[in-house]
């Protein structure tokens, strides 16, 4: 097949091109810079330069596509374009500019989806984008038949699902890859495990709320990427799939393992420290989110092949050794 994939150049999005090109694919990696540009080309793939913002590029290329994987986000205030940041800067109060980011990041994310299903619906072509797990009603493990909870930690891109299953209705074979809060694996530079280590270094602590009962799912990304083919070739329409080789770790024994790879020392506090311990991760730190991955394995003979957390971390690469 011929596949777009957009986050082309980013951590998951590059594991993803090269699974594909790997496998026989032809892969259209949409990238801002010319140095992904370089990169991506240098292993076979053909590179399209431009932003996920530029409707009028994501429907040309999509046209030109068998399928799309849709894995880019703004995840940081640069990944979005001089207009979007401007607008979110001067659009209000500074203390709400964080709420604006976000809500311009899942505008951007629902508008892609919608560009893209108008131009694979005429030839029924696939559409794979990715969720964060933590959409999920946390407490319960959650399972790939469960719908989006507008009121978990990451509810708001909810909306974004259920775009994509208005695409499911017009035929297109539009699949939902989830993703645990860690997705490791060395060139991790921006994800919460990196988060993590650099709040603990920064405080000189490493730590864990109340007694770390609160369980993190997590899966390498190269483990991440086979499944994202998986799902462009043999998805159904409006199926979901999740992306997870431990169902959940306990948030104390993350925070265990980045103590003493740190030298640091490890230590409980109280969910009312959470936030100025944590900052902005503090919600996410304190989730309890437990993901089970049976049916994706039973339906697409998915399985994790990679090394586990722990012994990722154990290589030492996450904090410079």
């Amino acid at each position: 097949m011929r596949i777009l994939v957009t986050g082309a150049s980013g951590f998951i999005g590059s594991a993803v091109i090269r699974e594909l090109i790997e496998n026989g694919h032809e892969t259209i990696g949409l990238v801002r810079s010319q140095e992904a540009a370089e990169r991506l080309t240098s292993i076979g793939a053909t590179v399209i330069r431009g932003s996920v913002e530029d409707t009028a590029l994501l429907r040309k290329a999509a046209t030109e596509a068998d399928a799309v994987i849709h894995t880019a986000f703004f995840h940081k205030f640069s990944h979005a374009g001089l207009s979007t940041r401007l607008r979110i800067a001067l659009g209000g109060a500074p203390s709400q500019a964080a709420t604006r980011f976000m809500a311009a990041a899942i505008h951007m994310e629902r508008r892609a989806i919608e560009t893209f299903g108008a131009a694979l619906s005429a030839k029924q072509g696939a559409l794979v984008i990715t969720m964060p797990t933590m959409t999920l009603t946390a407490g319960r493990l959650a399972r790939e038949e469960d719908e989006g909870d507008l009121y978990s930690v990451g509810g708001g891109r909810v909306a974004s699902e259920k775009a994509l299953l208005i695409q499911a209705e017009k035929g297109i074979r539009t699949s939902i890859v989830r993703l645990p809060p860690i997705v490791y694996g060395e060139g991790d530079q921006g994800g919460l495990l990196p988060s993590l280590i650099k709040i603990a270094r920064s405080k000189k602590k490493s730590v864990f709320i109340e007694k770390g009962t609160n369980r993190w799912p997590s899966v390498h990304r190269l483990d991440a990427a086979r499944l994202f083919r998986l799902a462009v070739e043999q998805g159904t329409p409006g199926a979901r799939f999740h992306a997870i080789a431990d169902e959940g770790i306990p948030f104390a024994d993350i925070a265990e393992w980045i103590g003493l790879e740190s030298d640091l020392p490890i230590h409980s506090i109280k969910a009312d420290q959470a936030a100025v311990h944590f900052g902005w991760l503090s919600t996410f730190a304190a989730a309890d989110n437990p993901v089970s991955s049976i049916i994706t394995s039973e339906r697409l003979g998915w399985k994790a092949k990679h090394p586990g957390l722990l012994d990722e971390i154990k290589k030492g690469y996450y904090f410079g050794k």
